[in-house]
């Protein structure tokens, strides 16, 4: 129980100042992405920046409404107060992260790295959309464990940027190497984190019911 706890308190945290940081840089600090764009090169097609700003401002908005939803979802005390609650708020994730990645398969080719990066964001489009998919599967079946593992899959992927910057930085500053390689290292490495990750959390929380989510 303690370790339960202590695991959702770091996540409960991590959530927060992931989201504040987000809505801080991009619709404070750097609206236009200028920092941001200054890195994309070699682009194959022409950009069209107001779209692009407002697709990205879109992204932006419901990744944090999906992260916000998915860490309260996540608390047992939350979840035996109202299950009501619970279960309208898994939706809004479900509709959240699929505007995620709806918007994403928008901005993907204009990935930094170019087709390449842009084919590992479609992947883990895919992969995050299937996976969540089986999460509302599972609960719908009366499978609470599995659906319960399945979520926890599912809102890996919320922290995908902040894991494809976590590596793309370690390879760029740490290990020098040019930034457009770094990142597309950034996002392929961000696929193999975001399964393998997940699965130590489970092992860890084992079997019980005490962490129960449905949409």
């Amino acid at each position: 129980m303690k370790q339960r706890k202590t695991l959702y308190g770091l996540l409960a945290c991590v959530s927060i100042v992931f989201i504040l940081y987000a809505l801080v840089v991009n619709y404070i600090i750097d609206p236009g992405a200028e920092e941001f764009l200054t890195k994309k090169t070699g682009l194959k097609r022409e950009l069209n920046l107001p779209v692009w700003l407002n697709v990205m401002h879109v992204h932006v908005a419901f990744a944090c409404i999906a992260i916000a939803a998915g860490v309260l979802n996540f608390s047992n005390r939350i979840f035996e107060k109202s299950r009501k609650f619970h279960r309208i708020n898994g939706y809004v994730y479900l509709a959240s992260v699929l505007l995620v990645v709806i918007t994403s398969g928008y901005l993907a080719p204009y990935a930094t790295g170019g087709k390449i990066s842009s084919v590992g964001f479609n992947a883990l489009n895919i992969l995050w959309l299937l996976i969540t998919i089986i999460a509302l599967v599972q609960i719908k079946k009366k499978r609470i464990v599995r659906h319960r593992n399945w979520m926890i899959r599912s809102y890996a992927f919320c922290f995908t940027n902040m894991s494809i910057h976590l590596i793309t930085s370690l390879f760029h500053q740490g290990f020098g190497l040019i930034y457009v390689t770094s990142y597309t290292i950034g996002v392929y490495g961000s696929i193999v984190l975001l399964l393998i990750i997940p699965d130590v959390i489970i092992r860890t929380i084992g079997p019980s019911r005490e962490v129960i989510i449905s949409p």
